[in-house]
């Protein structure tokens, strides 16, 4: 096993020694990471009005300039981060969890119980999910929470069906056939080499997850059924912007970057991961 990880890490370095675009990713979320956890640092409060210094042009007081109310917008940006990547890995976490039960369920029981479960993720993909999450959102008290739930809840379906096409080949397996008939628990079987078989599938799975989930939150936060006042998100932040694109157009221009490097940066490491999880796609 630790040779077998060992080669792992060795062909995720190799991959990021090949692929220039690749490190510049990992190396960019690092950063946005780091930013967003030590946000504190900044000398300016995220929310603190200054109408004596309203919409000022980037300067060497204010790296980033002001916003329509005087707030440091760097400032503003990285505690956005925060808020953005907060919402990315939890609503992640939610949707990949449900998405993994549902899977491995689906594909080791298979028959009836197969058929239910993936009718409903069939039905529930059907609707598009800004209408789905619109309407969801709507009988929610907008906020932090609320997203989290709603884009984590909603996000589910394609994870559920990937795991569940990795059961259906795992679970007819040698090891895993000795395993059930050496009267080992239907759980146990489970836990023990479904769920660790499917892990490089759920791994890869995240990272877009993570960077679908920042688009839906960025999106619903723009037409304000998201993140709320006083606090801001990157989506926010491009609402907020609209009113001043004219005299400040530093103000869409930031966050829409963020979104934008943030986004392409987890997609192109799920890519990474994919390459190093299947041998087969390393050699494209």
């Amino acid at each position: 096993m630790a040779v077998k990880e060992n080669r792992k890490i060795h062909k995720f370095k190799t991959e990021l020694k090949r692929n220039k675009t690749a490190a510049f990713a990992l190396g960019f979320l690092v950063l946005i990471i780091l930013v967003s956890v030590f946000a504190f640092l900044s000398p300016y409060p995220p929310n603190k009005v200054d109408v004596m210094n309203v919409l000022q042009q980037p300067n060497s007081k204010h790296l980033f300039g002001t916003d329509e109310l005087g707030r440091d917008y760097f400032t503003r940006a990285i505690y956005g981060g925060r808020i953005s990547l907060t919402v990315g890995i939890l609503a992640m976490l939610i949707s990949t969890s449900i998405g993994v039960l549902v899977g491995t369920v689906s594909g080791y029981f298979g028959g009836r119980i197969d058929s239910i479960l993936m009718r409903f993720v069939d039905v529930i993909s059907s609707i598009p999910w800004m209408i789905l999450v619109t309407v969801v959102s709507i009988y929610l008290t907008p906020g932090l929470k609320a997203i989290i739930l709603v884009i984590g809840l909603f996000t589910w379906m394609s994870t559920a069906r990937l795991v569940r096409a990795e059961t259906l080949s795992i679970k007819e397996r040698e090891y895993v056939l000795y395993a059930k008939s050496s009267g080992q628990s239907i759980r146990k079987v489970i836990w023990k080499h479904i769920i660790p078989a499917v892990l490089p599938t759920f791994i890869v799975a995240s990272t877009v997850s993570i960077a679908n989930a920042i688009i839906m939150e960025s999106t619903l936060s723009f037409l304000g059924l998201g993140i709320q006042q006083p606090l801001s998100s990157w989506g926010s932040m491009l609402q907020n912007a609209q009113g001043s694109l004219g005299n400040a157009p530093y103000m869409a221009i930031l966050p829409g970057l963020l979104i934008v490097f943030t986004v392409y940066s987890f997609n192109k490491m799920g890519d990474v991961l994919r390459a190093v999880v299947e041998p087969k796609t390393s050699g494209k």
